[in-house]
């Protein structure tokens, strides 16, 4: 049986058309091909993304790790940074630290081998007898309106003062501290303190005159009568932000006297008011430790 021509004609262009669409004109793969090409740029490109976003989360990783080790690792203070939480710790002793630690009860002192004409020196201590309230207005703990002008004019910020008695209860004394804002301001206020003008009128008896210093403390009860005396020596130093100012005398309210003259009285009397005074010194302005973190202000 033979084909029919106008049949094999038809099957043959439809032949023709179905391979135009799959090859396409230019010998590509056509319409198959494109979608190809289009898979493996967009494939390009989400690799290209995410490259891009896991660099970036690589970066903020590392700011955020370097930010968390900036608040745990210990913070480093500068010189400058030092000294000034140095001060501040000094300069707050005398408000944080308790009046019976600035003033203990018993403080050692060392009476020299050359005062007892002996070889070896004697240790000793002086005994508090009390601690007077803290005194906001300085020119009212100090000997005269004109001593009190010199600290007023350095900033004086308060005097603190206690009264101390030896072991046999012959000499009395009072130490006193007045607060100043800086360590310059108190020595200022130190050197003002020594000048002549403002020392203690001269005695009939024609002993020394006395520094400008402490008032000494005034008590009430029995113990006011026994430690009611007069000054027989007086002087003062700066220690940091503090000038720290002594008197010292006999427990017998006897009138002054060159007790310099009486060189073992004037030995013992010196050694107990310099040992207290030094000692209230190294309490309120002994230089801290350098600052360092945790512990220090501003960690």
């Amino acid at each position: 049986m033979t084909e029919d021509p106008q049949a094999r004609r038809a099957g043959r262009r439809h032949a023709r058309r179905a391979h135009r669409g799959i090859t396409g004109s230019n010998g590509s793969t056509g319409i198959n091909g494109s979608r190809g090409s289009g898979r493996r740029s967009r494939s390009r490109g989400r690799r290209t993304a995410t490259r891009i976003t896991l660099a970036l989360g690589v970066l903020g990783f590392a700011a955020a790790a370097y930010g968390l080790a900036v608040q745990l690792l210990p913070r480093q203070f500068t010189a400058v940074q030092q000294r000034q939480i140095e001060a501040w710790q000094v300069g707050s002793r005398w408000q944080t630290i308790p009046a019976g630690e600035i003033f203990p009860a018993s403080v050692p002192y060392q009476l020299p081998a050359t005062v007892l004409e002996d070889t070896t020196p004697l240790n000793l201590d002086a005994l508090r007898v009390s601690i007077a309230p803290q005194q906001s207005d300085c020119a009212e703990s100090v000997t005269s309106a004109a001593a009190g002008a010199v600290l007023g004019h350095e900033g004086c910020e308060a005097v603190l003062r206690a009264t101390y008695v030896d072991s046999t209860r012959s000499y009395v004394m009072t130490v006193g501290v007045a607060v100043l804002p800086t360590a310059a301001a108190a020595a200022a206020a130190d050197t003002g303190l020594d000048r002549p003008l403002l020392a203690a009128a001269r005695d009939a008896d024609g002993a020394a005159r006395l520094a400008a210093g402490v008032k000494v403390v005034r008590f009430g009860g029995m113990a006011g009568t026994l430690y009611d005396y007069n000054r027989q020596i007086s002087a003062s130093f700066s220690y940091g932000p503090y000038v720290v100012m002594y008197a010292a005398g006999y427990s017998d309210s006897r009138p002054r006297v060159p007790v310099s003259q009486n060189s073992y009285a004037y030995g013992e009397m010196t050694s107990m008011a310099r040992g207290v005074a030094q000692s209230v010194a190294a309490t309120l302005g002994t230089r801290p430790a350098p600052p360092h973190c945790p512990g220090a202000p501003g960690c």
